[in-house]
């Protein structure tokens, strides 16, 4: 079917006068659609929801639909109260002329358009300090809007996903495999991971843990806080909206406070082969964390403070048992260009971990002053 017949089935006023690729996102195909009338233009964003990634894409629907309507209208009513020092934004679902938040094609796809965040745009690389401040920023304000939330209304789009025990039950059992033992005895560098994993297995739990014993509550989390999922207002230069609502699951908010620091404070990236570059950056890393302290300061508890390091600190140790396992595996899951680069991911993730740990007390002694 014509991308501009299928997305004739939605209710958006004016001419369409341009619909064309956009965006680098790696799991949804993404368009952006120009309407134009005699006053006004309207940018609106069309999307497939991958049905490999996601496959309940309705429910992915349903999820957007809830956390949407229970965004906007504390949006609305903070920004009455005056609460607010910015605009902040979130995409809107719009609707078919049905009705409905989305539509079907002949192939049985989900089709969506959501409102276009106008005006921002964001950097794939932390840009600075104050950059960081308001990846933070932005964060926490997302936080802070789904912190009230039924977890029970929404269903988790990627079961499993960011639980460390069951990356290191799949790690446990691709360990067995005949290919894994056959590299690990070829490599030391790949016996010196396997040590690297043990010696830290039990830190890898904390937050489980924390959990189960009622220390941490359970809430909601983005799920992909990466750098490009936040937008920037172009004018004030103000983090303005979290884009990217998919994989937004009931968990911890530490899984999105930690990946985020993991993206943000690794400035030379996950494929960087000289571990001497990898360094995590402290002054990046403070920065965010007092944007991300000022707005979600409010609903943080004790305990949710007392763990924000470990988060800081497992993020890394998880994405880099998980491309190791990967690995050990025949490189199954994360695309690959040679056979050793998800060894060398690994080794990235392990070295920023260590990195952390160096800085331990001072991030610690950081973060119990914001």
């Amino acid at each position: 079917m014509e991308l501009s017949i299928l997305i004739n089935r939605f209710n958006i006023k004016g001419r369409l006068v341009a619909l064309q690729p956009f965006g680098n996102g790696n799991i949804n195909d993404t368009y952006l659609a120009i309407y134009r009338n005699t006053f006004t233009e309207t940018q609106v964003i069309l999307q497939k929801v991958n049905k490999k990634v996601f496959p309940r894409p309705t429910d992915i629907m349903d999820n957007m639909h809830e956390i949407t309507r229970h965004c906007h209208e504390k949006l609305e009513a903070d920004a009455i109260a005056g609460r607010d020092d910015r605009v902040w934004q979130m995409p809107r679902i719009i609707k078919t002329k049905e009705g409905a938040d989305f539509t079907i094609d002949d192939n049985g796809d989900v089709w969506r358009v959501i409102t276009r965040i106008m005006s921002a745009h964001a950097f794939d690389l932390a840009q600075g300090p104050e950059h960081a401040l308001e990846c933070g920023a932005a964060l926490g304000h997302f936080h802070y809007l789904i912190s009230d939330m039924d977890p029970a209304l929404i269903a988790d789009p990627l079961p499993g996903f960011h639980i460390t025990s069951g990356y290191l039950k799949a790690y446990d059992k691709t360990l067995r495999t005949k290919n894994a033992k056959s590299l690990i005895g070829a490599s030391m560098e790949a016996k010196r991971l396997v040590k690297y994993i043990e010696e830290r297995r039990d830190l890898a739990l904390c937050l489980e843990k924390a959990e189960k014993r009622g220390e941490l509550k359970k809430r909601m989390f983005h799920g992909d806080p990466k750098v490009n999922n936040i937008m920037i207002d172009d004018v004030t230069g103000k983090g303005t909206a979290m884009i990217d609502l998919d994989t937004v699951s009931p968990g911890l908010i530490h899984m999105d406070f930690g990946d985020a620091l993991r993206s943000i404070c690794n400035p030379v990236g996950e494929e960087e082969t000289n571990l001497a570059k990898v360094v995590f950056d402290e002054d990046l890393a403070m920065a965010f964390c007092k944007g991300y302290i000022k707005e979600a300061g409010a609903f943080l508890t004790d305990a949710d403070r007392e763990y924000l390091f470990d988060s800081i600190r497992l993020l890394p140790f998880e994405l880099g048992l998980r491309f190791f396992q990967d690995y050990l595996a025949g490189n199954v899951y994360f695309k690959t260009s040679r056979p050793e680069q998800n060894l060398n991911r690994a080794r990235v993730q392990f070295r920023l971990c260590e990195s952390i740990e160096a800085r331990e007390r001072s991030i610690r002694n950081v973060l119990k002053k914001l």
